[in-house]
């Protein structure tokens, strides 16, 4: 709902109810609101989370945030948005709390959400944090699926810069098992896919990590 119309919307229906006295309008009313309220909830928990990534400090209002979004999405019945609620409340618990097993239930059930309605994106999002606790637990094979899965599914929908993000990923795991050569020619391959797109981001990430790998 754009602009104004959900405020003049909403004012509608509470005249209806309150002077009408038609009381299906309060809940036609509480959809309108929970369709601008949930998107709001992931953009304030989005902002929140970067936050976080420059600073490292953390707020609690981001995971309340998303567990606000993936509720209201639940409730209205939009799989993908839940999805990517989901999604970014394992986040919370990977990458903020730094517990990777607390996050994963979220990440499987983002997943399942996501592929149920074919939002190829979240799917991208979700196997790769699921194959980052792979990796983490020590399951590199299983990790190495999920991180290839996550690859796949976004050059499969142009996310150019995501998948050179991807191949990063992938580049470490090879690293982190022993295979150096698998590693560079990740870090080529996402070269050339950064490159290609202007993901100035990634093109230092993937430095970084011929740095690290090279050490």
């Amino acid at each position: 709902m754009q602009g104004q119309d959900w405020v003049e919307r909403t004012g509608e229906l509470f005249e209806a109810a309150m002077f009408g006295g038609d009381t299906s309008a309060l809940e036609r009313s509480d959809d309108v609101l929970d369709a601008v309220e949930a998107p709001l909830s992931m953009a304030r928990g989005k902002v929140l989370h970067v936050r976080f990534l420059n600073d490292r400090e953390e707020n609690s209002q981001e995971l309340v945030l998303f567990e606000r979004a993936a509720a209201l999405y639940g409730r209205l019945g939009d799989a993908s948005g839940e999805a990517d609620a989901l999604f970014w409340v394992g986040c919370w618990h990977q990458v903020v709390k730094g517990d990777g097993a607390a996050g994963v239930p979220y990440f499987e059930r983002s997943y399942q959400l996501a592929k149920s309605v074919d939002d190829r994106m979240t799917m991208s999002y979700a196997i790769r944090h699921l194959g980052f606790a792979d990796k983490d637990a020590s399951h590199f094979d299983r990790a190495r699926e999920r991180l290839t899965e996550s690859v796949t599914l976004r050059r499969e929908i142009g996310f150019r810069a995501g998948e050179a993000a991807g191949l990063v990923a992938l580049a470490y795991l090879a690293a982190e098992t022993g295979d150096s050569a698998a590693a560079f020619g990740h870090l080529d391959e996402a070269q050339s896919v950064a490159e290609s797109c202007g993901a100035k981001a990634v093109s230092g990430w993937i430095e970084q990590a011929r740095t690290l790998i090279r050490s």
